[in-house]
């Protein structure tokens, strides 16, 4: 595509496999306006920023979310980075948080070779004296949910159970916002205590469940019903109690 104004001086680096999205954070951070060209042999992409928001991707083809998840399951590759860049397309309205973990999520389909990101919810275990204590049992089990996507534990003070991804690291830091916002509220409302929080989004549902030391944290796909979701986990959680 042709730019709509002249490039600033940019500069150009090495990448390899998930170090992109490095490069994409320090771009978001810094609000960068401009243009993420990436290499990997014959192949090449595009990636428009906007004071720091993701506008715009194309590979080939390939426009919009579809064209940046393949550009970043690239296993490696340069890029060149052009501030002052422009584009007149706006294919991209998720956040670039949203934006990752979809990356991800789709990375791991691929690998997996899954259809589908939902599954059914294996059966309880009939030895009712015989509950899993280990936080990946009850983690596993709220992956089991039809409709989630993708699940972090941590404590009250922010620490994550079990899990040091990078779509964890973001997904807990949706929690840690969740939990102040939803704390705000209750002591204006005189509501006491969070036990619970949904959100409710276009893309994505967020869910937070809080016990005496924890934070559950799950990210449900838009085309899942919250309350459905909720009650499920809520099923799941009753049987650790």
């Amino acid at each position: 595509m042709t730019p709509q104004s002249s490039p600033g001086e940019g500069f150009e680096g090495a990448i390899r496999g998930l170090g992109l999205s490095d490069v994409i954070q320090f771009n978001v951070q810094n609000r960068f306006t401009g243009c993420l060209a990436v290499q990997n042999g014959d192949l090449r992409g595009l990636l428009f920023f906007r004071e720091g928001a993701i506008v715009h991707a194309e590979h080939g083809n390939q426009k919009g979310e579809e064209a940046f998840y393949d550009i970043l399951n690239w296993p490696a590759g340069r890029f060149g980075l052009q501030p002052g860049l422009s584009t007149p397309h706006s294919t991209i309205q998720k956040s670039w948080q949203h934006l990752l973990l979809d990356a991800t999520r789709v990375m791991d389909e691929q690998r997996a070779g899954r259809a589908k990101l939902t599954q059914e919810v294996p059966p309880m275990p009939q030895d009712s004296g015989s509950k899993p204590a280990r936080p990946s049992d009850i983690i596993d089990r709220v992956k089991g949910v039809p409709g989630v996507l993708f699940t972090v534990l941590q404590t009250k003070d922010g620490t994550r159970v079990g899990d040091h991804s990078f779509e964890g690291e973001v997904l807990s830091g949706m929690a840690t916002f969740l939990t102040m916002l939803a704390g705000q509220l209750a002591t204006v409302f005189q509501a006491g205590e969070l036990l619970s929080a949904v959100v409710q989004g276009s893309s994505q549902h967020l869910l937070l469940f809080a016990s005496k030391n924890h934070h559950l944290c799950v990210l449900a796909s838009a085309s899942s019903q919250a309350g459905a979701v909720e009650a499920e986990i809520r099923r799941v959680l009753s049987w650790y109690r």
